[in-house]
């Protein structure tokens, strides 16, 4: 299957690939995925997770093959069915499913947040759920799935520990992440590294409608010097926002700096046409308080 479907950029539209585990319907953004291939053995590893099925080595290429039906406490999965490869966060991941249905293209706009009662703040994996036709179709939380089978993956916030005791700045950083735990780490990290002025938004809508506010207010400058986005989010996405503020005379000098898990080498020419600042891949936590420190350096000149 073709996977290389490309979108203009900031249209605040993505590819789904809908897929099969039984009878239950999930999502994965195409830009995560490298490719599909059918399901072949793998070789076991001892002492892993009990949702990595092995190794294989496609191409000369070792890669680690995961249960998604385990992953998602549904039972092991069958000697059967299809390896979505992917990429993101720097790391190659197989998911083993059981069918692929195709590719639709959707609008960020019509993807649903799911709430607290099916997605507490440390424990869910979904970002979204997306009507298609008469079946609702769960958006995974990869990263989330990965972290939760290998920690050492995630963000890796003690890098922050060696920036604890720097001088207090007061800069206005506004930060658009729709993951509450990645949100908050986010957050936490950089109060580690100094930046106490933080305005936390959920996803690219409300992010642009609070730039919108402080320029109807005339005190921009007073409420946001620099954004810190994600690329993937309901209603508004990382790439349209950058377009939006890049677009407005009035926030286009604004450092854009993207944080995501996504930043691979498509996406990054993507995000470079848009006019973002800066890109960075989410584990690094520590290059992107030094991106900051750079951008607003130049900022406030």
């Amino acid at each position: 299957m073709d996977t290389k479907i490309l979108l203009e950029n900031g249209t605040n539209e993505l590819e789904i690939l809908e897929f099969k585990l039984g009878d239950n319907s999930y999502g994965i953004n195409v830009a995560k995925i490298r490719e599909i291939i059918t399901y072949q053995p793998v070789t076991p590893v001892p002492n892993s997770h009990p949702s990595i099925e092995g190794i294989f080595m496609p191409r000369q290429e070792m890669i680690t093959a995961i249960s998604l039906k385990n992953a998602l406490q549904m039972g092991d999965s069958e000697p059967t069915g299809l390896f979505i490869i992917t990429n993101f966060n720097k790391l190659d991941v197989a998911f083993h499913v059981d069918k692929v249905i195709g590719i639709r293209r959707v609008s960020w706009a019509d993807i649903i947040k799911p709430d607290a009662t099916i997605n507490s703040e440390s424990d869910g994996i979904s970002t979204g759920v997306i009507k298609f036709d008469d079946r609702l179709v769960i958006i995974l939380d990869f990263e989330k799935i990965v972290s939760d089978i290998s920690p050492e993956t995630g963000l890796k916030v003690q890098e922050v520990e060696t920036m604890f005791g720097r001088s207090k700045s007061e800069v206005p950083i506004v930060i658009a992440e729709d993951s509450h735990l990645l949100n908050k780490l986010i957050n936490d990290s950089l109060t580690k590294a100094g930046y106490v002025n933080i305005h936390r938004t959920e996803d690219g809508l409300e992010a642009w409608e609070y730039i919108t506010q402080a320029v109807e207010d005339g005190d921009l400058d007073k409420k946001v010097q620099l954004v810190i986005t994600d690329i993937e989010m309901p209603r508004m996405d990382g790439h349209r926002l950058i377009k939006m503020i890049k677009s407005d005379d009035k926030t286009k000098d604004i450092p854009v700096v993207v944080f995501s898990s996504l930043v691979n080498d498509e996406m990054r020419i993507k995000g470079e046409q848009l006019g973002a600042d800066a890109q960075l891949s989410k584990p690094e936590i520590g290059n992107l308080v030094r991106e900051i420190d750079r951008l607003l350096a130049e900022y406030n000149k």
